[in-house]
């Protein structure tokens, strides 16, 4: 099976080649990353040509966020699964791509867990996402799967469509939602952690943005679940992301 990466990326030269190096030490042969530059100003498009890889596609061309990005790579890749990493995290560990393309194998869809790291030198722990088992009833209760550790069968995502640009920072949450809640893809959680998440991005940079980004996935399930103007989910995420919270520098 062959697994395709794709990784949105912007300006990116302090953190790229953490990722594509944690993506070319993958003991899965069979697999491909497709990197969406946004027209990077600064030197990430010659860190990502210096490798000289040929399992590394390169587009570039302005774009209208992270998520236009990754729509773009949605139409590009050419594998039998894919899934997304961000230009500032890596693969826990080398045999990511080789268990999440087993794990495929009787699958359509496959997540695992997370860490939210300070930088990619010290690993220093943040926050710990596990990611739990996906039941019917799970987006009503707060629940959601790191979605740099969530991989679909080409099949799947030819179903699901595109990221829809009108969430700011959670579309890949309402991505998400409709694959697994709306319908009845086989689906496998993978205990262990995939990707180790740098903390700063959009999604994370403060509880502000938490709040925001959780209005927006209340506005999702409203659109898809029929959840009424505030649900239980919308207190249940915060307090999900309470308890994922380590101290830094313990």
């Amino acid at each position: 099976m062959k697994i395709s990466v794709v990784t949105a990326a912007y300006n990116s030269q302090a953190t790229i080649a953490y990722t594509i190096e944690s993506f070319l030490g993958q003991s899965h042969r069979e697999k491909e990353m497709l990197i969406i530059d946004g027209a990077s100003e600064d030197d990430t498009l010659r860190i990502v040509e210096s490798f000289g890889s040929p399992d590394i596609r390169i587009f570039t061309g302005k774009d209208k966020g992270v998520f236009d990005a990754m729509n773009k790579g949605l139409h590009l890749f050419q594998g039998d699964a894919v899934g997304f990493l961000n230009s500032d995290d890596t693969f826990h560990e080398p045999r990511v791509l080789e268990e999440i393309a087993t794990a495929m194998q009787d699958s359509d869809i496959v997540y695992g867990d997370l860490n939210m790291v300070m930088d990619h030198k010290t690993k220093r722990l943040v926050r710990s996402w596990r990611g739990g088992k996906f039941r019917r009833y799970s987006y009503q209760l707060g629940w959601g799967p790191p979605h740099p550790s969530f991989y679909m069968r080409k099949e799947v995502a030819q179903s699901i469509g595109d990221y829809d640009l009108s969430y700011v920072t959670t579309a890949d949450y309402d991505y998400m939602l409709r694959a697994l809640a709306l319908n009845s893809f086989r689906v496998r959680y993978l205990p262990r952690v995939i990707v180790d998440f740098q903390v700063g991005g959009i999604s994370t940079k403060d509880w502000g943005v938490t709040i925001r980004g959780n209005l927006e996935c209340l506005r999702s399930r409203r659109a898809h679940l029929n959840a009424p103007v505030i649900d239980m989910a919308l207190f249940l995420r915060l307090l999900r992301r309470g308890f994922q919270l380590r101290r830094i520098g313990s």
